[in-house]
């Protein structure tokens, strides 16, 4: 790691010489294998963006001028450049270096990003700021071709021609979003990357030209030159340059030399221009380019094998609702399946294998997956809308415009609802509960364990109306197997009767909960423990009953406080005129949650076992 050792801060690269590139893309690659398979983290995307992302930083001078990385997983690379090295040895840890950019971290990181799509809209608004500062930069966004799958990417074009700033786009193209793409923009893409017969043909016309004696070279020139030469005529669609966006490429996005001087070239422009670079996901490590979607994101595993070091020993939230949802098909026939870009994420491949003609991805576009939803609901179809949390409120109005508000029968089955994790603020699922309780018409199920979540789907898809099934990411909970009463539309579960204090948890905080209430058996204090199972609508009759009998009724949830269940509990309580119970909620407060382990974030949080135990002796203790 000889060359590393001489970045420390932003444009040490420009020390190196030519003959250096190579190697230094070489050592970082290393680097990245060497920390990401300790520590876990986006693989194969940044591994692909090596090269690319040493060539920008050869040509710009940071922090004038700005880089916009779309989703931002593939900032790998980009934080090394900037003296971050340090940094991986706690990667996506608690209080340790993001996954993905973040501001506080650097100023080289000028934009945080997450979710896909947003990185030209970003660009465009940061270059007309430049513009009426009178600041002389260059703003570069890079932005993957699955990315190009959402609508906000297409209307930042749109706005791009109209504005004119000047503006670099780097269109990363390797072919895949976390699955592979789909849709049209794909399909334009491969036309324009098959065979190189763009490149192939206008090199031979050129040739030829030049052989002509006398005016040859002036015609070829002229041809060259001109907007409507060969590659307007070989181009399918000329999507870029209709929009008055100058294309150039594609051109090899391993090439450090090329792209140096194509990127050199395009600023020199001094207006808006799209970089199509062809790159290789998991590029240099051989399982992570034979299998890039596995390696996205990887958990800690062994270099040699590129097997994870912890096994999977059971099935997860997302294994249980893809095995149900699967049966479920063939029950009704009418039962069809959306993701967009996720269906491995999702665990909807089973159902799409089996199924191919009643499964749907639509790409990058959660707005477009559930409008798309209502309209199969509408004439008579029961769509279920696989989707991570934090995605779904990317599609707020389609919700509550398309589907709630026409009271369809759409299901969304919500992944990765609570805390994920090590993929920080842009994902933690906690804000679910408040986007969705708010609308009319809504109802929303959070299953205690992976025996109630099949029970949910079967709820689910007999409801008519618009309906959520909100589950945590990770493996399934299976206790409490035997306490499972039928769900009833808005009725919680008694789990155990005790009295004095009832903690009333939902979903994936029931397993915690029931950590805590055997902790407080054993010490002699029997509690009352409730699975709340349905959030919306509130189940008032048991509340009134708790209030009767206790002295003091909890809530657990893990999801912030703001909108949340908590909040609903103690509205309730209060509208009702019920004063004689105390009320207490935990949750998370009004903040965004940072990056670390669900136990180290929920114990930081105050929603661990440990710290429920520790409220509830509190509680007994002014009884």
């Amino acid at each position: 790691m000889e060359l590393l050792k001489r970045i420390s801060q932003p444009n040490d690269i420009k020390q190196f010489e030519e003959e250096e590139w190579e190697l230094l893309a070489d050592e970082i690659r290393t680097f990245l294998l060497n920390h990401i398979s300790k520590t876990g983290g986006h693989l194969a995307s940044n591994l692909g963006c090596v090269e690319l992302t040493i060539a920008l930083h050869l040509v710009l001078n940071f922090p004038k001028d700005k880089i916009i990385w779309d989703v931002g997983h593939q900032s790998y690379t980009h934080k090394i450049l900037t003296g971050r090295q340090d940094g991986f040895c706690s990667l996506r840890q608690l209080d340790g270096m993001s996954g993905f950019p973040k501001r506080v971290e650097s100023e080289t990181d000028v934009f945080e990003t997450g979710h896909s799509s947003t990185s030209i809209s970003a660009a465009i608004g940061m270059a007309k700021a430049h513009e009426l500062q009178g600041v002389k930069s260059t703003i570069v966004a890079v932005i993957g071709d699955g990315s190009f799958t959402g609508g906000l990417a297409y209307e930042a074009l749109n706005n791009l021609a109209r504005l004119k700033s000047s503006c670099m786009i780097v269109l990363n193209d390797n072919e895949m979003s976390i699955d592979e793409n789909v849709g049209g923009m794909s399909s334009y893409l491969t036309k324009i990357r098959v065979g190189q017969v763009y490149n192939d043909v206008k090199s031979g016309v050129e040739k030829g030209l030049m052989n002509i004696p006398g005016i040859g070279e002036g015609i070829a020139k002229v041809v060259k030159r001109g907007k409507d030469s060969i590659k307007g005529l070989l181009v399918p669609g000329m999507f870029f340059e209709d929009l008055g966006i100058t294309y150039i490429g594609p051109i090899d996005g391993h090439d450090m030399n090329q792209l140096v001087d194509t990127f050199e070239s395009a600023i020199k422009l001094n207006r808006p221009v799209v970089v199509h670079v062809k790159t290789k996901k998991g590029k240099g490590y051989r399982y992570a380019e034979r299998y890039p979607k596995y390696f996205h994101g990887v958990t800690p595993f062994d270099l040699d094998t590129g097997k994870p070091l912890k096994q999977k020993t059971k099935m997860t939230n997302t294994d249980v609702f893809g095995r149900k949802l699967l049966a479920l098909g063939e029950e009704y026939p009418e039962l069809v399946a959306i993701t967009a870009a996720m269906a491995s994420g999702t665990g909807l491949e089973k159902f799409a294998n089996v199924y191919p003609k009643r499964f749907f991805d639509v790409g990058i576009a959660e707005q477009h997956a559930v409008t798309f939803a209502a309209g199969l609901a509408s004439e008579g179809m029961i769509p279920v809308v696989a989707v991570y949390s934090s995605f779904l409120q990317r599609a707020y109005d389609q919700i509550l415009h398309d589907v709630c508000l026409q009271n369809l029968h759409v299901i969304f089955a919500i992944d990765r609802s609570g805390l994920v994790g090590e993929d920080g603020a842009t994902h933690q699922g906690i804000f679910d509960t408040a986007y969705l309780a708010q609308i009319p018409n809504m109802t929303i199920l959070a299953p205690k364990n992976r025996y109630e979540l099949t029970k949910a789907m079967e709820f689910a898809v007999k409801y008519n109306g618009p309906i959520a099934v909100k589950y945590s990411r990770g493996d399934a909970f299976y206790g409490l197997k035997d306490q499972l009463e039928p769900i009833e539309h808005g009725k919680s579960e008694m789990l155990f009767e005790g009295k004095q204090v009832a903690l009333v948890a939902v979903g994936n905080m029931v397993e915690v909960a029931t950590k805590a209430y055997d902790v407080l058996l054993g010490k002699g204090m029997d509690i009352t423990l409730v699975n709340a199972r349905f959030i919306k609508p509130l189940d008032e009759d048991l509340l009134v009953d708790l209030a009767k009998k206790h002295h003091t009724v909890i809530t657990l949830e893990e999801h912030v406080f703001q909108g949340g269940f908590g909040q609903a509990v103690s509205a309730f309580y209060m509208n009702s005129g019920i004063k004689e119970v105390n009320v207490v909620n935990l949750a998370i407060d009004d903040k965004f949650v940072e990056h670390g382990s669900v136990f180290a974030l929920r114990e930081k949080l105050g929603i661990d076992a440990d710290s429920i135990v520790k409220v509830i002796e509190e509680q007994m203790r002014a009884i």
